[in-house]
């Protein structure tokens, strides 16, 4: 038995694979719990809302269609980004709503409440991570592999 668990823990492979774990069941957890899924179930009136986000890229068609995409990348992405399927695609995918989120941030007039650099940091990091992330795949540890 020690032997068995020596070995698992001697190996380079077996850290980066579980830090990729972590990483993946944290942030995907976090983004269900505190974003996707009261944006999922908020309704078409939250979707509308969120989507006429897309004004600050130049997009005024369809918001609540926009609004619904961003709520089912954040809570159905996430899950796909714990379990490691779909993964890539997944990615990209929160990655693209962190960056709308980043840009409505710096669109905001500077006395408004969610404006500027410190308000748009979160969306920020979480772009950075959702983008190494797709860069380095989702590692072994993942629903497929298993």
């Amino acid at each position: 038995m020690f032997y068995g668990v020596k070995r698992f823990f001697s190996s380079a492979d077996m850290y980066k694979n579980l830090g990729l774990l972590v990483l993946r069941l944290g942030i995907g957890g976090s983004m269900i719990a505190f974003h996707g899924y009261g944006k999922l179930i908020g309704g078409p009136h939250t979707w509308e809302q969120i989507g006429s986000n897309m004004q600050y890229l130049g997009i005024d068609v369809m918001p609540m269609l926009w609004g619904l995409l961003a709520a089912l990348a954040e809570f159905f992405g996430s899950l796909l980004i714990i379990f490691g399927v779909f993964f890539r695609p997944a990615a990209l995918a929160l990655a693209c709503t962190m960056a709308v989120a980043v840009v409505r941030h710096l669109s905001l007039p500077p006395f408004m409440p969610g404006a500027g650099w410190g308000a748009a940091s979160h969306a920020m990091e979480l772009f950075t991570v959702y983008i190494a992330l797709f860069l380095t795949g989702p590692g072994n540890y993942r629903i497929p592999r298993w």
